[in-house]
Parts: C-alpha cells; structure tokens; sequence
C-alpha cells in the first residue's frame, strides 16, 4: 500500500519560484556581461567601414549601417529582454548538460581531445604557429583587384575605329556587328549607337560605338557556357580591319567614365604640352604594353587624324568683289550648318525651322567651292574665288585635366586579376628609357586607381580595428593579460579566411577585407565566452581550495582548465554554429549580387572554423600556460570577476 501511495504521490517542486529567477539572475549576469560586451565589440570594430571613400564606401555603408544597427539592438536586447524571456520559457525540471546525448556525444570526442593537448604543449603551439607563418606567403600569392566584378546580366561593346571614319562607314560597320552579335544563340536583343547624343555629358567621338547586348536567361544558355566564353566568342567573331575591340558592362563603364574618365578597366594617361608629342609617347607606351599576360583590348586614345574641313579667306580677293569676312561666314554658316528662319507651334510644342543647302550640294569640295556668294559689284561669285577650301588635320578630341593635355592607352584586363597584370606592367615602364621626353608623365588610372585608394585606406584601418578591439577587451575583462588571450584569436582566425580564399579561387578585394574585418568581431565574440568559463572555473578552483600556491597544484589547474573547456561546450559551438549556419547559404545563392557577397562571407567561413578549432584546443592551453605563471611568481591566482 506504501509502494502504490509513493506512486501516486505528488513529488514536490525541486526548486522554488525564487530560487528558479534568482538562478536565471545570476546565469544571466554571468553570461549577459560577456555576450554585450562581445557584441560591442563587433559593432566596434565594424565602424571603421564607415572610413572608406568612393565608390567603395558607397557599396559598403549602407551594409555597415544596416549591421551596426541591428547589433546595437542585439546587444540591449541581451541585457534586457533575454533574461525575461528566459524566465517565461525555463520553468520545470532542468537536466544537467551531461544528460543530453549530443552533450555527451561531444564531451566524450572533446575531452581526450583537450587533455592532449594540454601534454604536448609545445606541439601544438608550433603547428598553429605554422600554420599562420604559411598563410603569408599565401596571401602574398592570391592575386589583388578593386572590387570582385558583379555580373550585370548584360554586356556592352565599345570598339574603336579610325578617327577620321566617315557617318555611312560608321552606319555601315555599327549594322554589320549588330547581325554578327545577333548570331550568337545566347543574345536576346542589342542595341548599337555610333557618335554621342545631343548631350554635353556625351563627349563620344562618331569613331566610338557603343554596343548593349541584353542576354537571354542562364537556363537558355548552350551547355558549359559561361558570359566569358560569349565574350571571347564575339570577340572572335567581330575582328574587323581598322577596329579595335571592347569589352565591358554598361553600369561599371558609366561608373569608371564618371570617377577616373577610363572608360576600360585601366588606362595610362600620358600629360604633356603638344598633342603630337603626346601621341608619340602613347604609341611607346602602346609597344612596350603589347604581350604583358592578362592585357587585352590595348589601343590608343587618338590625339591626332581627325579631319577638319578648313575654309581660308583670302582678304585681298574680298576686297576685289567688294565683299566683306561676315558675308562669306554668314553664307557658309547657312548653306553647311543651317540658320533658323522662324518657328513652328505644334500644340504645345514649338520647333524651330532651319534651312541648309541639301546633302547633293554640300557633300564633297568641289560642290562647297561652287557654293555662290552675292556681290553688289560684281554679282555671283563662288566661293572659290575668295577662300580655299581643304580638309586638314586636326585632334579628333581634345581632353584636358590638370591645366595640361591628356592623351591615354586603355586596356581591360581579362583572365588575370588586375593587381598582377598592372604591377607588371608598370615594371616594363619602369625598366625601358627614352619613352617620356621632357614635361612630360603617366598615371595610372581606372580601376587601378580605386584599387590603390582602397588598398591605403585599408592599410591603416586594420590596426584601428585591432586597437578598438583590444581596448574593448580591456574594459569587458580588466586585464590585459585576459584582453590579450582573447584578441590572439584573431590571428588564428586569419589562417582559415586565407585558406578559403585561396582554395576558392578569390582575389584580395576591399570586399575580401570587409569579409576580415567583420570576421575579427565574430571570432572574438567566441573568445570571450570561453575566458568567461574558464574564469568561472578558476572561480571554483579557489573556492574549493583556496586561493595559494600551497594548496592549489598544477593538477588541479589543468583539471578545473578541462572542466570549464569541456563542461560548458554547447554554448560555445552554439556561437560558432549560429555564425556558420547564417553564412553558408550564400555559398549556394545565384544571381546578382552573389559575385560581390561571396568574397565577403569567404574569410568569415573559414576564419569562423579555424577561430573556434583555435579557442576550443589552443586558449584552454595558453590560459592554463597563464595561470601557472600567476601561481609561480605570486603564489596566487588573479581572478577576475564574471557574476557582474
């Protein structure tokens, strides 16, 4: 009868209300510090983002932003509303962690794991300091560029041809690539235009056409073909004598034309006093360009072989018919140019009406020589007879920066990453003579311009990262010598963001050193979690010891160092998990936007797993290392507080 009444007896609550919360009090108070302070610090070390400038800065602000605020968020939530939904949802009968399997599961692979670890000391320190030492000359081998090239889904051709080209040679070339372009399976419509626009933003020369070529969808492509594979199949197919050939993308062209005035990945502007003089250089620096690897698309910007139509007045037979300067201009200025001669209303609309002479009467020397001038003295007089009529030569084009006269060689960069192909470029420059006259320089400009602005701002926003990080770590822990323990993961999370770069094909990009920069905040964040635990089982230690090198053995150190590695493993890998879990996805997205997003997400994969294989085997090690200086040369141990 007892047997069944114990039964049925209802077992009384194992823990009070207020013993449950003042547990979650004192869980959150140990944790909450730690995990608002790691977010400070990822917020922290985010904001020298904000310091890029140009075209960089604008891609990467709005996502500095968007980060920054949401981790603010996140770190008042953790300190206010987290505890309080801990208490809504925490109630019953708690297990201890070892009762869940998967605790168990990795407890029993982690615990031999660490205790090896602790034995061969040495070891273990040397294979991760290797392993940091190769990932210099690795990153030292991965090729450099501004910004990883987005994919616009579309392409633009821009060949030039002779400056001197004529508006039906122009038309006729501008019909002929339009069906070849068209040819090709994988193109849906293009889009030619020869000259520029009735704009004074559009300063394209009738020699220069412009070419939009929208593709199909990727799924209608043939099999195995890539947008490169396209681009060298319409390159191949539109070499035409007399013009030079361009590839590139109509957003990243209007863009370049914008900030540097290249309209291709790189161009050597040559500065000097005399056009001709300029052209001359331009085609040195065109010959010793020729054959580097990686450069496609090299032509000059020509400076010279225009054609002007001159037409001299010769004064003295002016004076002959009795005629002045301003009626041969006027005559000229209306029969070839057109005058206005009133309006039209259509509507709302008003035109103006100009009259010219018509194309037949106009179209070659001969016809403008014949052109008649009226003469009060002598009647109708050609325009020969007073004036030479010639076509000249001239510069096409005549640009200008700096107060002096710009010519430029341009060229793309195709199948080699720019930073390489340019360095090398530079050093054939370097090394030949006799290529600049007097008054004379280059510059090197494009995207090799960004990409030298982002590298220098780069080179000093990473020390201002490491120093924020480092002062944040001293005010969350009061110790430098704990703020150092966890900040040594960052270079540890360096070896796995280079190695993922590096196997995944990835050149060095600001985007690449967003990805590092956001990566050294997560990879702290991990290592203040575990000093928290093995402070709290420092904290243990002395409470079941004392506090003195008398009682307090070098057993007992590496015992309580296993126990808070070991025994607090879940929310450790849950940190790393929930990091690694929202980054992977974008490894497999498609579409625009995943060529800029995965540069970024690489470093912080791979950095992510070597960070946390670091903090789980080797910052267990160094703080053991750590604690046994203090026991030696204090004969005690300093531990600093994690319950407030």
């Amino acid at each position: 009868m007892n047997r069944i009444k114990k039964i049925f007896k209802k077992t009384p609550s194992w823990i009070t209300e207020e013993e449950r919360l003042q547990v979650i009090e004192q869980s959150s108070k140990q944790v909450s510090r730690g995990v608002f302070f790691a977010t400070i610090i990822i917020i922290t070390s985010f904001l020298p983002v904000f310091m890029l400038t140009g075209q960089e800065g604008k891609l990467f602000h709005p996502l500095a932003y968007t980060k920054t605020f949401i981790m603010i968020v996140d770190a008042l939530l953790v300190i206010t509303l987290a505890p309080v939904l801990i208490s809504f949802f925490m109630k019953g009968k708690f297990r201890p962690d070892h009762d869940n399997p998967v605790n168990r599961v990795l407890e029993r692979v982690y615990e031999p794991v660490i205790k090896v670890i602790l034995k061969w000391r040495k070891t273990t320190i040397a294979i991760n300091v290797m392993a940091l030492v190769i990932t210099i000359p690795l990153l030292k081998s991965l090729g450099s560029e501004f910004m990883p090239p987005l994919d616009e889904q579309s392409i633009l051709f821009m060949p030039v041809t002779l400056p001197n080209i004529s508006n039906a040679e122009a038309k006729r070339i501008l019909q002929v690539q339009d069906k070849i372009i068209k040819s090709v399976p994988e193109v849906d419509k293009v889009l030619g235009k020869a000259g520029r626009a009735s704009t004074a933003t559009d300063n394209s020369p009738i020699s220069m056409i412009e070419t939009i070529i929208m593709l199909k969808p990727q799924s209608q492509w043939r099999k195995g073909k890539t947008k490169k594979d396209i681009i060298n199949e319409l390159d191949a197919k539109l070499q035409i004598p007399g013009v030079v050939n361009g590839w590139t993308q109509p957003i990243i062209n209007r863009i370049n034309m914008l900030a540097t005035g290249i309209r291709t990945d790189v161009g050597v502007k040559v500065y000097g006093q005399n056009l001709d003089s300029i052209a001359i250089v331009s085609e040195r620096v065109k010959d010793l360009l020729e054959g580097t690897p990686g450069i496609t698309d090299l032509y000059v910007e020509p400076v010279t072989g225009g054609k002007y139509l001159s037409i001299d007045i010769r004064r003295a037979d002016l004076a002959r018919y009795g005629l002045t300067a301003d009626d041969v201009n006027q005559t000229v200025e209306t029969a070839l140019g057109g005058a206005s001669v009133g309006n039209t209303i259509e509507g709302r609309q008003r035109f103006s009406i100009s009259v010219r002479l018509a194309q037949e009467y106009r179209n070659s020397v001969e016809r403008i020589q014949r052109i008649p001038l009226m003469s009060a003295a002598s009647g109708e007089v050609p325009l020969s007879a007073v004036a030479d009529v010639k076509f000249v030569d001239g510069p096409p084009m005549i640009t200008s920066e700096n107060a002096m006269l710009r010519g430029a060689v341009l060229f793309n960069v195709r199948g080699r990453d720019l930073g390489s192909t340019v360095k090398d470029a530079v050093d054939k420059m370097s090394q030949a003579k006799g290529v600049l006259p007097a008054g004379y320089y280059l510059e090197w400009s494009g995207q090799y311009e960004n990409l030298i602005r982002g590298q220098q701002t780069l080179m000093w926003i990473a020390p201002v990262v490491l120093v924020i990080i480092f002062f944040s770590l001293y005010f969350a822990f009061h110790s430098l010598r704990e703020a150092f323990l966890s900040l040594i993961t960052v270079p540890f999370a360096l070896i796995g963001g280079a190695y993922m770069i590096y196997f995944w094909g990835v050149n060095l990009s600001v985007a690449v050193a967003v990805g590092f920069i956001a990566l050294f905040g997560i990879a702290v964040e991990t290592g203040i979690v575990m000093v928290i635990y093995l402070n709290d089982a420092m904290q243990q230690l002395v409470q079941q010891k004392g506090n003195s090198a008398a009682t307090i053995t070098k057993n007992d150190l590496r015992q309580y160092v296993i126990y808070g590695a070991a025994k607090r493993l879940r929310p450790k890998l849950m940190t790393v998990c929930v990091s690694l879990f929202g980054l992977v996805p974008v490894l497999w997205a498609t579409g625009v936007g995943t060529d800029v997003m995965k540069p970024i997400v690489l470093p912080m994969i791979g950095g992510v797993l070597t960070s946390s294989t670091h903090i789980l085997l080797v910052t267990p090690l160094i703080f053991l290392m750590s604690k046994e200086y203090e026991l030696r040369k204090y004969g005690k141990l300093e531990i600093h507080e994690t319950h407030h």
